[in-house]
């Protein structure tokens, strides 16, 4: 069945009527015009010819793991070639763009050597020795090898503590023996560990004349380099299918007192040397470096996965047309429950952006400072990105829940992509530490940070505000300000925080152990780590808007991000007022205010919401949906897509003589 070659006219509508220009947005969003351009041409050429992704929904699971090594090979090699052409030794093209919406939109199975690239290549060489880097790294770097980074275990995951793998170090053969004590300290859902990679970085318990020395990471050949056939000593296989990423060949490892030359432990930090000898690293946090960058990708990542779902959304329920309210039956966005549900997705996508783009910027800032041996961003790195990773995870996963709600029974189809993209969206809430205990590891912070204020020491920058606001009596008279808004949650973060600390307090001295005291206290530390959270967004989402960029944009874009931080703030506060009453005493015509300004405001962001979803910049390839295409046939797409079904090849089906018409014949 053909599709239509024009636009649908609700669509052209709501173009024509923006108040705004969608390339500057776009430039905006993405940080950098000439960025921007180069975006569309290179996707323009790395899109051509490739395979449709619904043909991934009809195949089997070894089939959907074929194709996606196929893929992943194929999107690899197209794009180092792409980045030899426009910039040998440049990084803009490859590696970046194979993973995030690129990458996912090159290899919709899944990548299963994206691990190999985000950690096991990053980890060789920001945690190997420049030896260890020239032996293995530069082969990693250029494929002769393909690894992952196998941290968690069956039994154990962000507790990294508690990881039973063992690397007992050998004198005697200048040897680390790995091995896995027990069915529980199997290594667990690695990205292609099943049976993609080679080689592989573990982490595991290092052990010296029987002493523990903590978790620390090793370099282990897992199959042949010639016929991949699995090592001595290794069990190693599929873990099976999953709620999403079919391809990328998710693992587990068995390690059967494998041994390993000494210098396969990566040596960059700590060391163990040949007569047992352990030197120790000078920021134990440094093993931990890896999983950082990753947390920091989670945030961008997400981002734009809820950016797809609210495009998605947007662009159906802009042509969709349903109500008895009056003739001709109204768009769908119309509708002011509708707008609730979708309108303030699209400003968290661009609060979200922000606040993973400065996140980004202090982990490239952390790791030239750790390169040069300062050490000092380090917590507040750490702090940072598990909140970020926990608060945007959580909200684009339930968001993207609530954008295929938004699209009705539609919304449920394999082609509507939305299931796929709930898939890859709430896989970042356990991977990578699980959401809970990140927030957990921030509310310790935040109880130290308390500490810090009460002894008047100096805070974090991101901290910084608890000082100031824990010397407020009470907080200043209403006016329902931005500024206010955003010191609202801040104020409500600063008091659950001192609450936290001081019931925390008063356990420990009713002689409960730290471990029991942090236990008893964990909601309220995981309620004042969400609050941090929300308040460090919107502080990034204020400043970005009233700003000094601010008059480096046209007064039209300003005014629509004006709207959308109205939107978020408002939405927001509202969210958490339970806790903020605790704390700000509201009265309910100072509510009632927040709720008008709601609703005016979605009114507001409607004009425009088309037009902004258009200004993430997504194409077709990039959401694979039936209902978000930006001409918006959504109709003819629904009705192409279900004749591709293999079910529609011929016109009676196998099960009808099969079963059907015995069963319809049959006296019952």
């Amino acid at each position: 069945m053909s599709i239509p070659s024009a636009v649908n006219p609700d669509l052209v509508k709501e173009r024509q009527n923006a108040t705004f220009d969608v390339d500057e947005f776009a430039s905006w969003f993405y940080g950098d015009t000439a960025l921007m351009g180069m975006k569309r041409l290179i996707t323009e050429e790395l899109y051509r010819g490739l395979d449709d992704p619904l043909d991934l929904e009809y195949m089997s699971y070894e089939d959907v793991y074929t194709a996606g090594v196929k893929q992943a090979v194929e999107s690899t090699v197209r794009m180092r070639n792409m980045q030899e052409k426009i910039n040998p030794g440049g990084t803009e093209i490859y590696p970046t763009l194979l993973s995030g919406l690129v990458g996912n939109a090159m290899m919709p199975a899944g990548n299963p050597m994206a691990v190999h690239l985000l950690m096991f290549t990053k980890a060789l060489k920001g945690q190997g020795t420049s030896e260890q880097y020239e032996r293995w790294g530069k082969r990693a770097d250029n494929f002769e090898i393909i690894g992952t980074y196998a941290q968690t275990e069956l039994g154990h995951g962000t507790y990294l503590r508690g990881l039973q793998t063992r690397a007992d170090y050998d004198r005697r053969t200048d040897e680390f023996v790995l091995h896995t004590p027990h069915i529980s300290a199997y290594k667990w859902w690695p990205g292609g560990l099943g049976h993609t990679v080679n080689y592989c970085i573990v982490v595991a318990q290092l052990y010296i004349d029987g002493e523990s020395k903590g978790i620390h990471l090793f370099l282990v050949q897992v199959r042949d380099e010639e016929t991949h056939r699995p090592l001595p000593g290794i069990d190693i296989g599929d873990i099976g299918k999953k709620i999403g990423m079919p391809g990328v060949n998710n693992g587990y490892l068995g390690l059967n007192k494998v041994r390993i030359p000494r210098i396969q432990m990566l040596m960059r930090n700590a060391q163990v040397l040949e007569d047992g000898s352990y030197v120790k690293s000078p920021v134990s946090q440094l093993n931990y470096f890896p999983m950082v960058y990753v947390r920091a990708a989670v945030a961008f990542g997400n981002t734009f996965f809820l950016a797809q779902a609210v495009t998605i959304a947007t662009r159906y329920s802009a042509v969709r047309r349903q109500s008895p309210i009056n003739e001709p039956e109204p768009q769908v966005l119309d509708h002011i429950t509708q707008q609730m549900k979708v309108l303030p997705e699209i400003a968290s996508v661009v609060a979200y952006r922000l606040a993973a783009g400065q996140v980004w910027s202090l982990y490239h800032r952390t790791a030239k400072d750790v390169n040069a041996g300062d050490y000092s961003r380090l917590p507040e790195l750490h702090a940072l990105s598990c909140t970020l990773k926990a608060a945007c995870s959580y909200d684009s996963t339930y968001a993207i829940e609530r954008m295929r709600q938004s699209c009705g029974g539609h919304g449920y189809l394999a082609a509507a992509n939305l299931g796929n993209i709930f898939g890859l969206a709430s896989a970042a809430c356990t991977y990578e530490g699980e959401n809970s205990v990140l927030y957990l590891q921030v509310g310790k912070i935040l109880l130290k940070a308390w500490g810090d204020v009460l002894a008047k020491r100096q805070l974090m920058p991101t901290m910084s505000y608890l000082g100031e606001l824990a010397a407020w009596k009470q907080f200043p008279q209403w006016t329902g300000s931005w500024q206010q808004l955003v010191e609202a949650l801040q104020y409500a973060a600063t008091n659950k925080t001192r609450l936290a600390h001081q019931h925390y307090t008063t356990r420990l001295g009713a002689g409960r152990t730290q471990p029991q005291a942090l236990n008893e206290t964990g909601i309220e530390l995981t309620q004042a780590a969400e609050l941090h959270g929300r308040a460090f967004v919107t502080y990034t989402f204020l400043q970005e808007v009233t700003g000094k960029a601010a008059a480096k944009r046209s007064a039209n874009l300003n005014r629509v991000l004006e709207q959308l931080l109205e939107l978020y703030l408002v939405h927001t506060v509202q969210r958490h007022m339970a806790d903020i009453l605790r704390f700000v005493p509201l009265s309910e015509q100072q509510i009632d205010d927040l709720q008008t300004r709601l609703e005016l405001v979605l009114k507001q962001v409607r004009l425009n919401a088309v037009a902004i979803v258009d200004g993430f910049d997504l194409e077709d390839r990039e959401l694979s949906s039936v209902l978000g295409s930006y001409d918006g046939n959504v109709y003819e797409r629904i009705l192409a897509s279900a004749k591709k079904s293999p079910m529609n090849k011929r016109p009676v089906p196998v099960a009808f003589e099969r079963y059907l018409k015995p069963f319809m014949r049959a006296k019952l």
